[in-house]
């Protein structure tokens, strides 16, 4: 129907005055032959051919004729000259056509234009994060996915510490100090240096859950003359709940000797500007951890060994990777009813890719008692290579699953089971 109107525009049909019409003469007979007749009139007409009758069951069947006069070319109307205004075609119909095609793609369109229904997720919460406060806290939002949940549908220990470590690589990647590396700056790099972490404390008040939404919030602050202080704030995004908290010291090596280094002037003129003068978000633990051996461990776990995807690109295993291995040696019973509340860890030297290591595990005061039962437990971990050199040494706080949504330590709510 749109294209047959819009070629009405551009080809004008002939004008119905070229076509002859029937009309009546008097009571003569229907001129259906065209034959010209001369009469005074000037007109002329014709009498159709007749055919004989036709009888059907003795009663005669003819055709209804009608009179028709043909007039004279000489007596009709004269039409309009063609002029070049004539000729255009009528822009009102063609307008009228382009309309009804836009108002039809548009309703199609709506039709495939999908909208969830849950108000949730109509605004995408994610992607990159921003800079806030003057250029010196950086925020990014993370979507706690099914692949990073545990049995119980909260995001795991090793999540949590993917989280920080992410938004730190993307402070310092938004604010144009990311050059080769992992974190180095410029200066850093002519100077083959890079950042490890010589210690890590994070306090868990709840594990998010499947679906969950968390902002992350990360500044970095001096500490003594060769480090940095770097701190996180991890709060939920629809209640505004602080979730967790985390704190970490930074220390500079020697890509090459793989030592400890000096921080360059050069380098504290780069990063100094982006300092936070603001308190500590964790209370720095200041006991001392304890050395773990054979006699004093109540669990160990033997042959670990890193793949391949735990180097990152400072070839040495990411510092996550060694969270869960402490974990390899806890007892069964602690990891099914409680959850890490705190944990502090000791970083003494870096593993490499054909590193085999040990896993510690000790539980000071509770040899003997029930740990499905227990309250709060404390334990000690250490890991280490098989040669007896010290990797990390740590210490883990954990308290009942569900503790604080039931009466009971350890008891399952229904709506979870």
């Amino acid at each position: 129907m749109v294209a047959t109107t819009a070629a009405s525009a551009f080809f004008p049909v002939p004008s119905p005055d070229s076509v002859a019409k029937p009309t009546k003469s008097g009571n003569g007979p229907t001129n259906l032959g065209m034959l010209k007749s001369k009469s005074s009139s000037g007109a002329l007409q014709g009498k159709a051919n007749a055919q004989a009758p036709r009888k059907i069951n003795g009663t005669s069947v003819g055709l209804a004729t009608l009179p028709v006069v043909v007039k004279d070319e000489g007596s009709r109307p004269s039409t309009a000259p063609r002029t070049f205004i004539n000729t255009l075609p009528d822009w009102s119909m063609l307008l009228a056509a382009i309309t009804t095609v836009f108002l039809a793609a548009e309703k199609q369109w709506m039709m495939l234009d999908w909208k969830p229904k849950r108000p949730d997720v109509l605004v995408d919460p994610f992607g990159l994060g921003r800079i806030v406060q003057d250029g010196l806290v950086y925020t990014q939002n993370f979507s706690i996915r099914s692949y990073e949940i545990g049995a119980d549908r909260t995001a795991s220990i090793d999540t949590l510490m993917n989280h920080l470590q992410e938004t730190a690589l993307n402070h310092v990647k938004s604010v144009g100090l990311l050059d080769d590396g992992f974190g180095s700056t410029p200066e850093m790099y002519k100077k083959n240096l890079i950042w490890v972490v010589t210690k890590m404390e994070v306090l868990v008040n709840r594990y998010p859950a499947w679906g969950d939404v968390v902002q992350v919030d990360t500044w970095v602050r001096g500490s003594g003359k060769n480090g940095m202080r770097r701190d996180w704030l991890v709060r939920d995004c629809k209640t505004g709940e602080t979730l967790t908290r985390a704190s970490s010291l930074w220390v500079m090596m020697n890509k090459k000797t793989r030592k400890l280094s000096k921080m360059p002037e050069e380098v504290r003129e780069e990063i100094e500007p982006y300092f936070l003068n603001s308190a500590p978000v964790v209370e720095e633990d200041n006991r001392r951890l304890p050395k773990l051996n054979d006699d004093t461990a109540d669990f160990i776990r033997s042959g670990l060994a890193p793949r391949w995807s735990d180097l990152d690109v400072n070839q040495h295993v990411n510092n996550v990777k060694y969270i869960g291995w402490i974990l390899e040696s806890a007892p069964p019973e602690i990891l099914e009813s409680h959850e890490i509340s705190a944990l502090t860890l000791e970083y003494r030297r870096e593993c490499s890719k054909d590193s085999v290591l040990q896993s510690l595990t000790a539980i000071p005061g509770n040899q003997d008692s029930d740990l499905k039962s227990c309250g709060e437990v404390e334990c000690q971990h250490l890991l280490r290579l098989e040669n007896g050199a010290e990797i990390v040494r740590g210490r883990t706080d954990w308290r009942p699953k569900y503790s604080s949504n039931c009466g009971v330590a350890g008891e399952v709510p229904a709506e979870s089971a």
